[in-house]
């Protein structure tokens, strides 16, 4: 967290980083399952990751909207950013880098990579953080994801929340301008073509279970696409003399990237002549 801290203080704009927490929820059929994920939360060796139980009262003294929930843990370490605000505040602030947008990169080796149709380019280090683009060298696959945007006027959520359901991984994440968005799925599948009718479906009937109001929202985007999966679900970070390779991040992009690109900065020295905004830069 204080990573994403000193991150979004040097960006232009100081994007939303929202440090409330998050809300584990479940119906009252579901308390079993909700049981097995509280139960892996107490065997972490986070202490900050604890899970406290609310009673109604305090539920609704913390999100107003949610009623009818019977069952609500509060995770009080963790926190939310705009994720498109930080991406698009990356960019204004790296204002010295060449971007080469759509450039297709067909090989990468230490300090060069392969651009197609401009040949090779040649660096200091290059940093490989292609995803599913790297599959030639790493055995990465993508596993698809689906997700909903909506936007409801007048719905304050303060935090995100969490269903936990036996057969499905929901979410409902506040942005600013009254957007929502409720994801997501995970599909065995490199299939990049618009969201199923099946996800949706199963996504809005969570959301609605919880919030109800969402009757009256209105859907805004559809959004899918692939995340980088390696056979233990875990990241990797690979050094070499003029090459890091990070992959792998699956679910975890947006919480783990900024740890890891300071691990790595740290092993090939980089972040010793690096400026402060370095971060920033690499995330």
């Amino acid at each position: 967290m204080g990573l994403w801290r000193a991150i979004v203080a040097q960006l232009p704009g100081r994007p939303l980083l929202a440090e409330r927490g998050s809300l584990l929820l479940a119906h009252r059929s579901d308390l079993g399952a909700a049981e097995r994920v509280l139960a892996r939360l107490r065997q972490t060796p986070e202490p900050g990751l604890a899970a406290e139980a609310l009673d109604q009262s305090r539920l609704r003294a913390l999100e107003p909207a949610l009623c009818g929930v019977a069952h609500a843990w509060l995770i009080a370490c963790e926190a939310h950013i705009d994720t498109l605000g930080v991406m698009a505040a990356l960019f204004e602030g790296a204002a010295g880098a060449s971007w080469r947008f759509g450039a297709a990169v067909e090989q990468i080796e230490p300090r060069g990579l392969r651009i197609a149709a401009q040949g090779w380019q040649r660096f200091d280090v290059v940093f490989d953080v292609r995803g599913t683009g790297a599959r030639l060298d790493l055995p990465v696959r993508g596993v698809r994801g689906e997700t909903v945007w909506l936007q409801a006027p007048g719905l304050k959520l303060q935090r995100p929340l969490r269903l936990l359901h036996p057969r499905h991984r929901v979410y409902i994440v506040p942005r600013p301008d009254d957007v929502l968005i409720v994801g997501a799925s995970q599909v065995e599948s490199e299939d990049r073509s618009p969201v199923s009718v099946k996800t949706a479906v199963e996504l809005l009937t969570a959301a609605h279970s919880l919030l109800p109001q969402l009757a009256e929202a209105r859907i805004i985007r559809l959004d899918r696409n692939l995340r980088p999966a390696l056979p233990d679900h875990e990241p990797c970070t690979d050094i070499q003399d003029g090459l890091v390779r990070i992959n792998g991040l699956f679910r975890h992009g947006w919480l783990t990237a900024p740890a890891l690109v300071d691990d790595a900065l740290a092993a090939t020295r980089l972040g010793e002549a690096a400026q402060p905004r370095r971060e920033a830069t690499a995330a």
